[in-house]
């Protein structure tokens, strides 16, 4: 299923329609094809559900309490920031899913009755997505970035970007209807954004990466270690520093999604490739190797400086030594002589 049938799915409580599997790309015989091998299951003559359940979690709840606020609701409300990122299939890890998001062109904007929050400014481009009135993906992406931290900002527009839902001007675009404070900070999480990774874990890191100061990955994928590739097992991605010789292998926990990718590429980060067809190994061989664990993203600082150990190991096995540009050089002075006329004890 992709992300917008699982959105939907979420928001009518677990079930689905023939219109809506349409309205997300399914034609016909692909629904009908579905039904007949056990993907999904057919709950009344109209009405389906995907074969594996769907836990309840707080997306969903969210989805729901939108859902019928958007329905039944004023019909000038449209889903924005948070609201319109769940709306959008686009990961909500780190936001804040408590309160109901949605902007109106006109009302008493701030907290309300029953976990909403209404924000009022001028919707040009509001799209409708199955009846429900949304922002566009790069607007909720600016609205992230204008009033959320900076990591779950830069999830959410390297997932859009990933995905192909929009893009980089676009985003510049939606940040000019900003005041200046927020548009900096769009910029700001804009500057930093890349539209190679493929999950979470992977922009984590490389916010780690960035915020240390160590250099960035590689977009080539890492060559054979040891008689062994890395990334290439299932569940595991990896990320390659050819001018340290370094491979940091890592989970792709919350892979960003594709269209273009089935569910199996899905589930891999843009660095898991598939190592059957043959891999060039024309430049220099890794000697360095490093596991990084979900729970050592919290540990940021310590985390930098483990990598940096790994390079300093790296460096030290293959014998090149990198040196600082930025170091400041020891001035040696060589020792100065005395001359004959300075020299009082000489009887010559």
């Amino acid at each position: 299923m992709n992300p917008q049938l699982i959105v939907m799915t979420q928001i009518r409580g677990g079930v689905f329609t023939r219109a809506d599997a349409r309205a997300c790309g399914y034609p016909d015989r692909d629904i009908d094809t579905l039904l007949t091998t056990g993907g999904w299951r057919r709950i009344s003559p109209e009405t389906f559900a995907p074969g594996a359940l769907i836990p309840v979690t707080d997306e969903t709840t969210h989805l729901r309490r939108l859902h019928h606020l958007l329905r039944y609701g004023d019909r000038g409300l449209a889903a924005s920031h948070q609201s319109a990122v769940c709306l959008h299939g686009l990961p909500c890890w780190g936001l804040d899913l408590s309160r109901v998001h949605v902007t109106a062109a006109s009302g008493r904007p701030g907290r309300h009755q029953g976990g909403l929050t209404l924000h009022v400014a001028s919707l040009p481009k509001v799209r409708r997505w199955n009846g429900l009135r949304v922002v566009s993906v790069a607007r909720a992406v600016a609205e992230i970035a204008a009033t959320g931290p900076l990591i779950p900002a830069l999830v959410v527009a390297e997932a859009a970007l990933y995905g192909g839902a929009t893009t980089r001007s676009a985003i510049g675009a939606a940040a000019r209807r900003f005041g200046s404070a927020e548009a900096r900070r769009i910029r700001r999480m804009l500057a930093r954004a890349s539209p190679h990774s493929g999950s979470v874990a992977e922009t984590r890191i490389r916010s780690v990466l960035a915020e240390a100061g160590l250099p960035e990955p590689s977009r080539e994928p890492p060559p054979p270690m040891d008689g062994f590739l890395p990334g290439a097992e299932e569940g595991a991605a990896a990320l390659w520093f050819p001018d340290q010789r370094t491979v940091l292998e890592f989970e792709p926990w919350l892979s960003y999604w594709r269209p273009e990718e089935t569910d199996d590429l899905a589930a891999r980060s843009s660095y898991q490739l598939s190592y059957d067809v043959e891999v060039v190994t024309g430049g220099p061989a890794p000697v360095e190797y490093g596991w990084i664990d979900w729970a050592e993203l919290d540990e940021p600082e310590d985390l930098a400086e483990r990598i940096r150990s790994t390079f300093a190991r790296a460096a030290a096995r293959s014998g090149v030594r990198v040196f600082d540009p930025a170091r400041p050089r020891a001035i040696r002075r060589r020792p100065r002589w005395p001359t004959a006329y300075e020299d009082t004890d000489c009887t010559c």
